[in-house]
Order: structure tokens, then C-alpha cells, then sequence
């Protein structure tokens, strides 16, 4: 078999070599490109949690001064100043239910320096609206919780009641029936009364007020009857015995008042409503910021005054992760919307 040579065209060798060294040019250009990706990526998820935060960040409050929720969140904001080295300021944007200060952060830029500080009522009231001013599972990043503790289901002394069974007769055989006062449309004051009139299946007429204080005066002085009231609303005034505590409406009694049925132990079945803090960023922030803030938040929580002024209130420790925020979060806001729907309640 006769072998006939290869013959390489002049110019081919030189050829391949220009290509060779195009290509290696290439791939080192890629490499290089690949290394920058790399570093940029780095910076944009990691950087931001070890150097966060270079400057204050500001901490909304959706009520205004001097509350029992303003003074938890001024308690967290001094705590955290310490820990993180820089400032957290508490601004009150207090209007519409909580909703201006849960829209502000909603549209504000998700880089950790805008926080909103919320409570059961932030998901009570966009439960109620016909038109939600916000989206409490689309609009937030959650980030920590810091207690929950149950309402006091408080009647005016004058009804001259000390138990729930007496309340339900009472409001069965009133020919009126029975009226209960509430913070505002949609707060958990006012769902919390509505889906214990549902359980109970007994008639009682909604009075909302323009926040707890004015509710408050007017149950003293008789004008309205029951109040499904917070603890740092109502504390003193059971204390002092100027109304009556009939019932709790957690699942369990209260530490503070062993005494007190729970409105479930007392024969509601299924009733178990608490009202809790919390704190959410907007909604993209990055998840390593998220994890660091509720790191600093778990660890606030168990420091003093906060701590005390939580127990104070009736309230237990509630550590969860965000993603255990976030299913609470949803769980509650169609619970809320379950009872709403059945009440028919519509609002804007």
C-alpha cells in the first residue's frame, strides 16, 4: 500500500498559531471576565451583611408617641443602637389603621435602613380593607418577632358579671343585646370581638373608637360595655378594679392572672387569639442583612428593659426565624379574611 505524504499549504502552520494565541487571548478574557462576576457577586451578597450598618437606620412605627407599642420599639431601637454601633431611630407615622406607616416602607429602598415595626393590627387591617393599602405576604420582608401575649376580655362594672357564661346570657337575653368598643375598624381589638360573637353566636354591636385611649374612657364610664383589650391598655385599670377581667384569649391562662379562665377553657372551643410584635423590611432586602437583623433581634429581645416591659405587658418570648414569620404572617391573614368574609364587614 503506497503512503502518499501530508503536504501542509505554506502558510497553515503560522495560521494555526495565530489562531492558538487568538484563542488563548479569548479564554483569558473570559477567565478574567469570570473573576470580576465573582468579586461582584461577593460584594453585592456577602459585604453588605459584614459591613452593615455603615449609618443609622430608621425604625417606623405606624402609631403614634407614647403607646405601649412606641414604647417597645423605643426599648428595641436603644438595645439595638448598642449592639450594632450605629443608630436606630424611631419615627411614628401614625394614621389610617398603621397603613401610612406600613405604605412608607413598603415602596422604600430594601437596603436594610428602612424597618417597620408591626403588630397583630398590620395584618388585622389589611384583612378589612376592600382595597389593601398594602400586601402583607408581597410588600414585606420579615425579619423577626419579638413576643406575643393575649388579649383581656374586660367588661364595664356595672353589668355586675365576673364570668363568660354570664356574658353570653346576658347578651342573649338583653333585648339589645350587648355592645363592644374596639381601637378602630380593623384593628385585632375589633376581630378579635367579631369572631368571638361568631363563635358564640351571640348579638353584639361593633363601636369603633379612634384608638384605645378614647375606647378605654368611655368603658370606665359605662357608655360601652366589653373591650377586647390589649394588656398595656387595660393593665391598670384591672388592677385598680375599675372594670372586670373575665377572661383571657390565649390558648392558656396568663401568668399574671392564674385565676382567669382562658375564653376557650371557659367553653368558646377554638378560640385562641394573641397579639404579638414583630419587625419586616421591604420587600427584596438581602437575605444576609435579613439574617443578620434577626440575629441582633433575637439576642435584644432577651436583654433588659425590653425583656421586662414584654413580661410587664403579659407577653411571652416569640423567637422565629423569617421563613417562620413569613407562614405566620399568611396563616393569620386568611384566618382574618375567613372571619371578615363571614361578618361581611367592607370598609376602605
Amino acid at each position: 500500500m503506497t503512503h502518499i505524504p501530508l503536504i501542509s499549504p505554506p502558510n497553515l502552520i503560522p495560521k494555526l498559531r495565530l489562531i492558538s494565541l487568538s484563542l488563548k487571548r479569548h479564554l483569558t478574557c473570559i477567565w478574567r471576565v469570570s473573576i470580576f462576576l465573582t468579586i461582584l457577586f461577593f460584594a453585592y451578597f456577602c459585604l453588605p451583611a459584614q459591613s452593615y450598618p455603615v449609618r443609622p437606620i430608621n425604625l417606623v412605627v405606624p402609631f403614634a408617641p407614647g403607646g405601649g407599642t412606641d414604647s417597645i420599639a423605643r426599648d428595641l431601637a436603644k438595645i439595638l443602637t448598642e449592639q450594632m454601633g450605629q443608630a436606630f431611630i424611631v419615627d411614628n407615622r401614625g394614621g389610617g389603621g398603621g397603613s401610612i406607616g406600613a405604605q412608607t416602607i413598603a415602596k422604600a429602598e430594601p437596603d436594610g435602613y428602612q424597618l417597620l415595626f408591626v403588630t397583630s393590627t398590620f395584618v388585622t387591617h389589611a384583612a378589612t380593607e376592600v382595597t389593601p393599602s398594602y400586601d402583607v405576604e408581597k410588600d414585606f420582608a420579615p425579619i423577626a418577632m419579638l413576643g406575643r401575649g393575649p388579649l383581656m376580655l374586660v367588661v364595664n362594672n356595672k353589668l355586675g358579671i365576673t364570668q363568660l357564661k354570664e356574658l353570653i346570657d346576658l347578651a342573649k337575653t338583653s333585648p339589645d343585646g350587648l355592645n363592644y368598643c374596639s381601637a378602630g375598624l380593623g384593628s385585632i381589638n375589633h376581630l378579635a370581638g367579631e369572631l368571638f360573637k361568631q363563635k358564640s353566636n351571640i348579638p353584639m354591636t361593633h363601636i369603633p373608637y379612634k384608638g384605645s385611649g378614647p375606647a378605654t374612657l368611655d368603658l370606665l364610664a359605662g357608655r360601652v360595655q366589653v373591650f377586647f383589650a390589649t394588656m398595656p391598655t387595660m393593665l391598670q385599670y384591672v388592677e385598680s378594679g375599675r372594670v372586670t377581667l373575665i377572661a383571657m384569649t390565649g390558648e392558656k391562662r396568663s401568668p399574671l392572672f392564674p385565676k382567669i379562665p382562658s375564653i376557650a377553657e371557659a367553653g368558646i372551643a377554638g378560640y385562641n387569639i394573641s397579639t404579638w410584635w414583630g419587625i419586616v423590611a421591604p420587600a427584596n432586602t438581602s437575605p444576609e442583612i435579613i439574617k443578620r437583623l434577626n440575629q441582633e433581634i433575637q439576642i435584644a429581645s432577651t436583654k433588659e428593659p425590653l425583656k421586662g416591659r414584654l413580661v410587664k405587658e403579659g407577653a411571652q418570648p416569640y423567637q422565629t426565624s423569617p421563613q417562620e414569620m413569613q407562614k405566620m404572617l399568611g396563616s393569620e391573614l386568611r384566618m382574618w379574611r375567613g372571619v371578615v368574609k363571614s361578618a361581611a364587614i367592607k370598609f376602605d
